[in-house]
């Protein structure tokens, strides 16, 4: 083989390399708002992941004993466009949030 061969060759794994290293932490920076969907919690504890935020705010409802599930759904909505999350009710295991996921 000859040396240019080999440099190219060593190069080339040498970008592969620094490509394969770099991916992880761009895909670390991905943000998921406004994506329709949100998750729900119970202190640390993810109770529903994922979910449209009219699932969220009749989970939400159900654990805080609130009646007004529109209002929660509205919340859930804002909280997936903003990414802010928000806290429904504060119960013994924990404060029930609504998180962006």
């Amino acid at each position: 083989m000859s040396f240019l061969k080999k440099a190219t060759a060593a190069a080339a794994g040498t970008l592969f390399l620094v490509g394969a290293v770099a991916a992880p932490s761009q895909a670390k920076e991905n943000t998921t708002v406004n994506d329709g969907l949100v998750n729900v919690t119970v202190g640390d504890v993810i109770v529903k992941d994922a979910v449209d935020a009219n699932v969220a705010a009749a989970v939400a409802a159900t654990l805080c004993d609130v009646a007004d599930i529109g209002s929660l759904a509205v919340l859930g909505e804002a909280v997936d466009a903003s990414g802010n999350d928000v806290t429904v009710c504060d119960t013994l295991a924990g404060p029930v949030e609504i998180v962006n996921n």
